[in-house]
C-alpha cells in the first residue's frame, strides 16, 4: 500500500487548504483513512479519519467545525478540507491507513510521507 499526501503550503491565518491522500496497491478492500499532524517539537496527534464508506467521521476538538474530511472511493482518495486556519495548525500533516470497516482515531498500519502545512499569523 502507498499513501502520497499533497496539498499543504502556506497560508495566511483565516485561510484554506484543501489536503489529499491518493491511496494506492491493496486498496480492493475496506479501509479508514486517518489524518494527524506532528508540529514543531510535538508528538504526532490524531486530527480527522474516516471510515470506508464515509457515513463515520471523528475530529479532534482543536479542527471540529473548522476542518472535513470526506473521500473519494471511486479516486481512492481522502481529502482533508481545512477553513478558517489558525497559526496552531502549522504542522506536518500525515494521512494514514488502516484496513476494516471501522473508524479509527490510533494504530493505523500504513503511512504516507507527510506534507508541510504553514499558517502565518
Amino acid at each position: 500500500v502507498q499513501l502520497v499526501a499533497s496539498g499543504g503550503g502556506l497560508v495566511q491565518a483565516g485561510g484554506s487548504l484543501r489536503l489529499s491522500c491518493a491511496a494506492s496497491g491493496r486498496t480492493f478492500t475496506t479501509f479508514a483513512i486517518g489524518w494527524f499532524r506532528r508540529a514543531p517539537g510535538k508528538e504526532r496527534t490524531f486530527v480527522a479519519a474516516i471510515n470506508w464508506s464515509g457515513g463515520s467521521t471523528a475530529y479532534t476538538d482543536a479542527v471540529k467545525g473548522r476542518f472535513t474530511i470526506s473521500r473519494d472511493n471511486a479516486k481512492n482518495t481522502v481529502y482533508l478540507q481545512m477553513n478558517s486556519l489558525k497559526p496552531e495548525d502549522t504542522a506536518v500533516y500525515f494521512c494514514a491507513l488502516k484496513f476494516g470497516s471501522g473508524l479509527y482515531t490510533s494504530v493505523y498500519d500504513y503511512w504516507g510521507q507527510g506534507t508541510q502545512v504553514t499558517v502565518s499569523s
